[in-house]
């Protein structure tokens, strides 16, 4: 299920480099060594993972059965247009963020605010598309694979 998630989610516009430079973005400073290649290997083992690839999948086709307006009102309109109230997509990507501790949870809290990256093009409003899920989704898997660097090395202070 890994390759169909992966897919799904480049069909949308995410690759798995677009996720790793977020997670190269917010480790750079505690392990200065860290490439790109190697935070592409921790967002793929992310990826792996039962939990990620269910909250993905679902969090993706409710995207696009609002893109198609497949729900009912007041929902589709929710969806549609990100209501800040909602909170239903952020309850979602900490179901994997929850899989790696206080740490995900942190880190999670600061990308869906600070929406570096490929997140910040996501949320973008004015393109068409319906992202409700999936900015969420991709800081979550963003903040889990930068949790696996730091549980990697327990001298990381994040």
């Amino acid at each position: 299920m890994k390759i169909l998630i992966t897919e799904m989610l480049e069909e949308r516009g995410v690759t798995l480099e677009d996720i790793a430079k977020i997670v190269l973005e917010i480790q750079k400073s505690y392990l200065p060594n860290l490439t790109l290649e190697e935070c592409i290997m921790h967002v793929s083992k992310v990826l792996e993972k039962r939990e990620t690839q269910n909250a993905v999948l679902t969090g993706l086709v409710m995207d696009m059965y609002a893109e198609k307006n497949m729900f009912p009102e007041p929902l589709q309109t929710i969806l549609k247009e990100d209501k800040g109230l909602y909170g239903i997509d952020e309850i979602l990507a900490l179901s994997i963020t929850n899989i790696y501790g206080t740490i995900g949870l942190t880190n999670f809290g600061y990308l869906d605010k600070s929406k570096i990256g490929i997140i910040n093009k996501l949320n973008d409003k004015t393109n068409g598309k319906v992202n409700t899920f999936l900015d969420d989704l991709v800081a979550a898997i963003a903040a889990a694979a930068a949790s696996r660097l730091a549980h990697q090395d327990e001298d990381v202070v994040i």
